[in-house]
C-alpha cells in the first residue's frame, strides 16, 4: 500500500504556481469526499469517477465509461475498510494515479488497468478474477505492475519486481506508464513515510524511474519527479533553487519580464509573416533552473523559462525558425534539429535560442501540437499502440509483425541482458547502470553485414534476434566492443577488428552518432575475449557476456586460462582421426595431439622457423605460440601442460604466413605513408595497422601483416628499421629490451 502526505517543502504547491500539470486539490478533495460516502451512482457513473471521466473525454470525446464505472467498483468493494496512512480512504490512489494517467491522455484500457492496479496485490481479487470480468489485455497490464511477494523473495523482492515489470514492458509499454504515475502520486504523497524510508524510494525514483520516464518520452512525469526526488534528497539546494525562483519572479513583477517582452515581439513577426503560431512561455522546473545555476553561477529572468512556439505542420517549424533567425540574433550553438533526427524517445523539436533587445537569451522551442503532446506524455500519447494499425493503403501490418513505435533500441538491448541474468545484485546493478546511460547514439552497418578479416562479408551464426538490421542503437560512449555484442551476442567473441567510417579501428574506439561500422570476424572464436575488453565495454550486455566468457571453468576442471586463451578441453575428448584443417595454419603446422585442428596465436604470430609451443584449448584446437612469448609464461604458471608442436616439413618457411609487428618511430609527418611503403615493396599486404598516440616524440605503429612466404620476415624487419626515423622494429609478444631509446 502506498502512503499520502503533503511531501517536503510543499513542492505540490510550487509546481501549481509555475503551471506544473498536476491532480488539482478540488479534485483531490472530490474524490476524498466521493470515497467516503460510497460508489453512489449519477446517471450511471460514481461521484467519484466524475472528474476522471471529463478529464479523459476531454482526450477520447468517443471513450466507452462503463468500463471504467465496473473497475471503479470493483476497486472501491474490494479495497473498502482499507485506509492511507494520512487517513483517507485506500481508494484515492487507484483514483488519483487514473486521474493522471487520464491528464496525459491515456486511453480506456489503461485507466481500465491504473483502476485495478492494487486490487490483485492488496486484496482478495485474482487476476483470473480480472481476465474474466475484463479480458486478458487489462489482466496483463495488472500483472505487470503487481509486485512480488517479499515473503517469496526476500531482499530480491524489489530487483525481481523491476525485471518482471521490465519484461511485462517490452510486451506493453502501459505497464510502464502506470507503474509511473503510481510513484509520482506515492512521492507526492511521502511525507508521513519515515525519512530513511523517503530516501530510499526517492534513491530508487532517481536511478530507474526518472530514466525510465526519460526513455519513454513522459517529460510530465519526469520533471515532476524530478523535483519531488530533489526535495528529499537535496534539502537545501532545493530551498535555496526556489527561494532563488521565487526573488526572480518577483523581480519580474516589478519590471518587464525579458520572456514576456520577447514572446510578444515573436508573435507580432509571425503574424506579419502570416504563419499561425501560439507562443507561450514555459516555466521551467527546479531542477532545471538548479542545473542552469551549476552551468552558470548565476540565473536571470530569461533563465526561468522557455518559448514554446506551436504550429500546425512539420513545414511549419522551419518557417517560424527561418523569421526567428532573421528577425533576431539568434545563438548559433543552441540550435538543434529533432525533427529531422528524433531523439531516442520519439521526441521532436526544433531547438534554438534568440537574444532580445535587452540582451535576454531565450531559448526557443518550436513543434507542431502533435508534436507537444507526444513530448509531454511519450508513449502515453500515442494511445494503443498494440491495436490492429492498417497503413495509408488500407493494409494490415505483415503477419507476424506488429508495428510497436514504442519499443526502442534501448529497451530491446536491456531485455536482451536481462535474460542473462539470474543473480538479482548483478542485475540491480547492472539495471541502474544501464540507465544512468542517458543519451543513445545510432551506428550503421552500412551493407547490413559485418565484414570478416579478408573484408568478406561473414554470417555470423548465434547472434540476438534482429541482428540483421543495418542499425545498431547504442548508449552514448559506446565503443565497437558494445557495437559487436549488440550486433552478434556470444558470437562477438571472435570479434577481432573493426573499420569505422572506412577506417581500420581498434575495438576500443569509442564510436559516434552517424558512425558508419563493419566488424572484423575471425573465422573461429577459439580466442574468446580479451580481459582489456572489459575496460572497454560500456553496456551491461557486452561486460557481463564478456565476463561470463572470461570466468568459465576449464572442460576438464583445470585452472583458468591466462589473458587472451581460452580454457583448454580434455585431451580424452579429441578423438584419434585424421587431424582437422581448419584455418591455413595446419599447413604451416602440426601437433602431437591425434586429431587436433592447430591455430596460430594473434598474440605472437609465430612464423617458421620460430621455436613455439602450443596449448590445447576448446574444442580439441591447439594454439601454437611463440617460446618467448609471454602467454606462455603465463600459461605455465597456472599449471596448464604445453603440447608438443613442430613445423611441417622439418620448419620448411616456404609458405604465406601472418606476422605482428610493433614499429618504434621518432613522431614525424608522412611516417606512416612511409613504413607502408617499405611494407608494400616487401610484397607483404597490410591486415590492420594501428598507431598509439605520440609520447615524449615517440610513436610505436602495430600492424598485422599478411607475407607471401616467412623467408622474407627478416628482410622485412630490415625495411622497416631503414624508413627514417624508425629505431626498431620487434615481432608481437616478443620481450621489450631493458633500456629504452632516448630521442
Amino acid at each position: 500500500m502506498s502512503a499520502e502526505a503533503t511531501d517536503p517543502g510543499n513542492p505540490e504547491a510550487a509546481g501549481r504556481k509555475r503551471g506544473r500539470p498536476r491532480l488539482e486539490l478540488r479534485g483531490l478533495r472530490r474524490i476524498g469526499r466521493a470515497a467516503l460516502l460510497g460508489p453512489a451512482a449519477r446517471d450511471g457513473l460514481p461521484d467519484a469517477l466524475e472528474h476522471v471521466a471529463k478529464v479523459h473525454r476531454g482526450h477520447h470525446p468517443d471513450a466507452d465509461l462503463d468500463i471504467l464505472s465496473k473497475a471503479y467498483l470493483l476497486a472501491e468493494s474490494s479495497h473498502r475498510g482499507q485506509m492511507r496512512k494520512s487517513g483517507e480512504p485506500y481508494i484515492t490512489h487507484p483514483l488519483a494515479v487514473t486521474l493522471i494517467l487520464a491528464e496525459l491522455g491515456a486511453e480506456t484500457t489503461t485507466l481500465t488497468a491504473s483502476l485495478l492496479h492494487d486490487t490483485v496485490e492488496d486484496t482478495e481479487v485474482t487476476l483470473d478474477q480480472v481476465r474474466a470480468e475484463f479480458g486478458a489485455e487489462v489482466c496483463y497490464l495488472v500483472d505487470g505492475v503487481t509486485k512480488l511477494e517479499k515473503v517469496d523473495y526476500g531482499a530480491a523482492a524489489e530487483p525481481e519486481t523491476f525485471r518482471k515489470m521490465l519484461v511485462a514492458t517490452g510486451n506493453d509499454v502501459r505497464v510502464m506508464s502506470i507503474k509511473l504515475a503510481d510513484r509520482l502520486h506515492n512521492m507526492r504523497t511521502l511525507g508521513v513515510m519515515r525519512p530513511e524510508k523517503q530516501a530510499r524510494i526517492a534513491k530508487v525514483t532517481r536511478d530507474v524511474l526518472i530514466p525510465l520516464a526519460e526513455r519513454l518520452g513522459v517529460q510530465a512525469l519526469k520533471s515532476e519527479l524530478e523535483d519531488l526526488v530533489f526535495a528529499i534528497l537535496h534539502p537545501e539546494e532545493y530551498a535555496t533553487t526556489r527561494r532563488l525562483v521565487r526573488e526572480r519572479t518577483d523581480l519580474c513583477r516589478q519590471q518587464p519580464d525579458p520572456l514576456a517582452v520577447i514572446a510578444d515581439r515573436v508573435r507580432a513577426t509571425l503574424d506579419e509573416a502570416g504563419i499561425g503560431a501560439e507562443v507561450r512561455v514555459v516555466p521551467r522546473h527546479l531542477v532545471s533552473v538548479h542545473r542552469v545555476l551549476l552551468g552558470r553561477g548565476e540565473v536571470t529572468g530569461a533563465d526561468l523559462g522557455r518559448l514554446l512556439v506551436l504550429v500546425a505542420e512539420d513545414a511549419d517549424c522551419y518557417a517560424v525558425l527561418g523569421e526567428l533567425h532573421t528577425c533576431f540574433t539568434p545563438v548559433i550553438s543552441e540550435f538543434k534539429d529533432f525533427i529531422a533526427s528524433p531523439k531516442f524517445n520519439l521526441y521532436q523539436s526544433l531547438h534554438t535560442a534568440v537574444t532580445g533587445e535587452a540582451g535576454g537569451i531565450a531559448e526557443t522551442l518550436i513543434r507542431t501540437h502533435q508534436m507537444h503532446r507526444v513530448a509531454e506524455a511519450g508513449v502515453i500519447a500515442l494511445g494503443n499502440p498494440y491495436a490492429p494499425c492498417t497503413g495509408a493503403s488500407g493494409a494490415d501490418a505483415p503477419e507476424g509483425e506488429r508495428a510497436d513505435p514504442t519499443r526502442p533500441g534501448w529497451l530491446s538491448r536491456l531485455l536482451e541482458w536481462q535474460r542473462t541474468t539470474p543473480d538479482p545484485d548483478t542485475f540491480w546493478t547492472s539495471l541502474r547502470d544501464d540507465l544512468a546511460q542517458d543519451r543513445e547514439i545510432t551506428v550503421f552497418c552500412a551493407d547490413g553485414l559485418s565484414d570478416g578479416p579478408d573484408g568478406r562479408s561473414a554470417d555470423v551464426p548465434g547472434g540476438p534476434s534482429g541482428a540483421t538490421g543495418g542499425v545498431i542503437g547504442l548508449p552514448a560512449g559506446a565503443s565497437c566492443v558494445d557495437a559487436a555484442y549488440a550486433r552478434h551476442g556470444e558470437a562477438a567473441h571472435c570479434c577481432i577488428g573493426a573499420r569505422v567510417n572506412g577506417r581500420l579501428a581498434t575495438l576500443a574506439t569509442v564510436l559516434h552518432d552517424g558512425d558508419s561500422l563493419h566488424l572484423l570476424m575471425a573465422p573461429e572464436s577459439a580466442t574468446g575475449p580479451s580481459p582489456e575488453w572489459l575496460d572497454h565495454a560500456r553496456t551491461p550486455a557486452a561486460r557481463l557476456a564478456i565476463s561470463r566468457r572470461l570466468s568459465e571453468p576449464l572442460e576438464a576442471g583445470g585452472p583458468s586460462a591466462g589473458p587472451g586463451e581460452a580454457p583448454a578441453g580434455p585431451p580424452a575428448a579429441v578423438t584419434a582421426h585424421e587431424p582437422r584443417e581448419v584455418t591455413p595454419a595446419s599447413v604451416l603446422a602440426m601437433a602431437d595431439l591425434p586429431g587436433a585442428a592447430v591455430r596460430l596465436a594473434g598474440c605472437c604470430t609465430p612464423v617458421p622457423p620460430d621455436s613455439v609451443t602450443g596449448f590445447a584449448v576448446r574444442g580439441g584446437t591447439v594454439t601454437v605460440h611463440r617460446a618467448l612469448c609471454p602467454v606462455v609464461a603465463r600459461m605455465a604458471a597456472t599449471g596448464r601442460q604445453p603440447v608438443g608442436v613442430r613445423w611441417r616439413g622439418a620448419g620448411r618457411t616456404g609458405h604465406g604466413c601472418r606476422v605482428t609487428l610493433l614499429a618504434e618511430a621518432f613522431s614525424r609527418p608522412h611516417l606512416l605513408a612511409d613504413l607502408t611503403e617499405a611494407i608494400a615493396a616487401q610484397g607483404a599486404a597490410v591486415v590492420s595497422a594501428a598507431v598509439e598516440p605520440p609520447h615524449e616524440q615517440r610513436v610505436r605503429h602495430t600492424y598485422t601483416l599478411q607475407l607471401p612466404n616467412a623467408d622474407g620476415l627478416p628482410s622485412l624487419m630490415r625495411a622497416m628499421r631503414q624508413v627514417p626515423g624508425v629505431f626498431d622494429v620487434l615481432r608481437a609478444g616478443r620481450p621489450r629490451p631493458a633500456a629504452a631509446v632516448r630521442p
